[in-house]
């Protein structure tokens, strides 16, 4: 490899099912159904079939929201790793919205969300957080990972949201055109970064491994 050249591995793990039923979510903090933990365990079970148990996770980091921390924190206890909690990786904050019925606020966004597919910078949740700050904020949390060591294998337990910033980023997709990606609860993939001095390239591995 040439020198300062190194390679990072990102495994992406959205939270499972969590209480509250069938309602928007963005800062409101259910903890996960029990169904939700198992859907965790059994994306964790595809990890280690996919060689995470050849050499382990060097670095976990969670959002701070209970549906993703309460099970990172576990997971790290057991593996020994020393957990990372950063509000950096929190699912973009839906101000009024959140906490809404699904059905309602499909209805309540509808104009917005056609005004977003021709322009990012439409979406923006009354008393939240614009979506062209979200994507910068997450699109900045990414870009720091690669200061991570060479050989860092990174588990990140975030939101769906979250990944809808980075999966069409890694493939050079429009963010407002993400839609059809599949991203369930407890959705499990990876990426392969690689670092150089003048350029980095970012590689698919798989997606929604645990389905």
């Amino acid at each position: 490899m040439p020198p300062n050249q190194k390679i990072l591995t990102i495994d992406l793990l959205r939270h499972g099912e969590p209480e509250g039923g069938d309602v928007l979510r963005g800062r409101i903090d259910h903890v996960l159904t029990e169904n939700g933990w198992g859907q965790m365990h059994n994306a964790v079970a595809c990890g280690d079939l996919a060689g995470v148990s050849e050499g382990g996770w060097t670095h976990i980091i969670s959002s701070p929201l209970k549906r993703c921390r309460v099970f990172a924190e576990q997971l790290a206890a057991e593996r020994n790793i020393e957990l990372q909690v950063n509000n950096c990786w929190q699912e973009i904050d839906y101000g009024d919205w959140d906490g809404m019925a699904l059905a309602d606020w499909r209805e309540q966004s509808a104009d917005m969300f056609r005004e977003f597919r021709k322009d990012m910078s439409k979406l923006a949740p009354p008393n939240g957080e614009d979506f062209l700050s979200f994507k910068n904020r997450i699109q900045l949390a990414w870009q720091q990972l690669a200061e991570l060591p060479d050989g860092s294998h990174v588990l990140l337990v975030t939101h769906g949201g979250v990944l809808r910033v980075i999966l069409p980023t890694v493939l050079g997709m429009p963010l407002n055109r993400s839609f059809p990606l599949h991203i369930p609860f407890a959705s499990y993939s990876r990426i392969s970064l690689d670092i150089g001095p003048t350029r980095s390239s970012a590689s698919l591995i798989f997606h929604n491994a645990a389905h």
